[in-house]
């Protein structure tokens, strides 16, 4: 499923072509919402918003569409009014006079009156957005330090869309790789200290993961990598899917363990459990 980064980084590219123009052809795959799709054209595009990993395409009459990509769903923009040949469902298009933004394979899509969004049963549940601007270091340390959320494993709560929005199964393992923290340690346990380099590294590796199109390493890391002739998939991340290969900073093997049903992976030494595990 794309997490945070990577809807935000589709979310600009959409807002690139479609913010500001009016849409001069609008469909939905979904039989319930065909009817919906007349309303939209000719109208203008004002914002593309992302709230975890929900888009939100907002219009001026008002109105707003809702997509969530699931774990299928993905955007494609295109130059034009020709399709991509693809044997993906088509769920929405947007076009404009000069491009096309196409959702395929998703399910999730719904229109709501824009006042009215607070009361989606998704969104109402979320906390902060993870790619928000204006999120910080201060307000996950607080957060870290709420009732709800102090007592529990942080291999529970770095997936928990309450506690922050966006983030999922990859952030989780390479932000707790990066503030050096085992993932069934809890909040309630850490020192201030490390409440603020797990907050700092929350930002730090999610924003890496936008402005490098989801790579987590630090960029003298990854240039060496690909110098080395390193394929993608093994010069991405710190841990994620690296079971059994040495770490990156000891050398040691990644562990892979399940956590929530999700794969889970740390360094036992660059982040050591209780009891040194």
């Amino acid at each position: 499923m794309p997490e945070g980064p990577e809807i935000r980084r589709a979310a600009d590219t959409i807002a690139a072509v479609l913010v500001g123009r009016a849409l001069t052809r609008v469909r939905f795959g979904l039989p319930k919402l065909r009817r919906q799709a007349r309303s939209f054209k000719g109208r203008h595009v004002i914002d593309i918003e992302t709230r975890g990993k929900a888009l939100l395409t907002h219009f001026d009459n008002g109105r707003s569409i809702y997509s969530h990509n699931q774990l299928y769903g993905v955007w494609r923009v295109v130059e034009g009014h020709t399709l991509p040949q693809t044997n993906r469902s088509l769920r929405m298009l947007l076009q404009t006079d000069t491009h096309s933004a196409i959702l395929y394979s998703a399910s999730d899509i719904s229109v709501w009156d824009t006042a009215k969004l607070q009361d989606h049963p998704f969104l109402c549940r979320l906390g902060p957005d993870i790619m928000h601007p204006g999120l910080n270091w201060r307000e996950i340390s607080r957060r870290l330090r709420e009732s709800p959320f102090r007592e529990r494993e942080l291999a529970a709560l770095y997936l928990d869309q309450g506690f922050l929005a966006g983030n999922g199964n990859y952030l989780r393992s390479e932000i707790l790789f990066d503030a050096g923290l085992h993932p069934r340690k809890r909040p309630s346990a850490l020192s201030r200290g490390e409440l603020g380099r797990l907050a700092r590294s929350t930002l730090a590796i999610s924003g890496r993961s936008y402005e490098t199109g989801g790579v987590t390493l630090a960029p003298r890391l990854a240039n060496r990598l690909v110098k080395l002739g390193q394929e993608r998939e093994w010069r991405r991340f710190y841990v994620f899917g690296r079971s059994d290969q040495p770490c990156y900073r000891c050398g040691t093997p990644i562990r892979r363990s399940e956590a929530n049903s999700r794969r889970l992976y740390h360094c036992p030494v660059c982040q050591p459990g209780p009891m040194g595990k």
